[in-house]
């Protein structure tokens, strides 16, 4: 079984920064592109970030390119979001998922792994 498990969510000013985790079970990370995806109240989900298996190439959202940066470990199995200058529209439940492929994808019937998510609050 599959098990992605996501931390480092919170409660962070306009501004501030945060680093999300996500920790991979078992061989399920080698191999296959992660992602992280978002869904704000009364939203669709949407796709924020993905990494390419084993890590050279990255590909980001055009609402937080600049500002967020994904990379992973993978003799940890753990892939990693940081978030810098980050202001109330990014407000929403991040979520972590790993992709059917080793290349990078923006869809989310495209990743068929996802952990439970965890919460972003940025206060103005």
């Amino acid at each position: 079984q599959v098990q992605l498990v996501e931390s480092g969510g919170g409660l962070v000013q306009a501004g501030g920064s945060l680093r999300l985790s996500c920790a991979a079970s078992g061989r399920t990370f080698s191999g296959y592109a992660m992602g992280w995806f978002r869904q704000a109240p009364g939203k669709e989900g949407e796709f924020v970030a993905g990494i390419s298996y084993p890590g050279r190439t990255a590909y980001y959202a055009d609402s937080v390119k600049g500002r967020f940066t994904i990379s992973r470990d993978n003799a940890k199995n753990t892939v990693y979001l940081q978030m810098n200058s980050l202001n109330p529209e990014d407000t929403a439940v991040y979520y972590c998922a790993r992709c059917q492929s080793s290349n990078i994808a923006t869809m989310l019937y495209e990743y068929n792994y996802w952990g439970q998510g965890t919460q972003v609050t940025v206060s103005s």
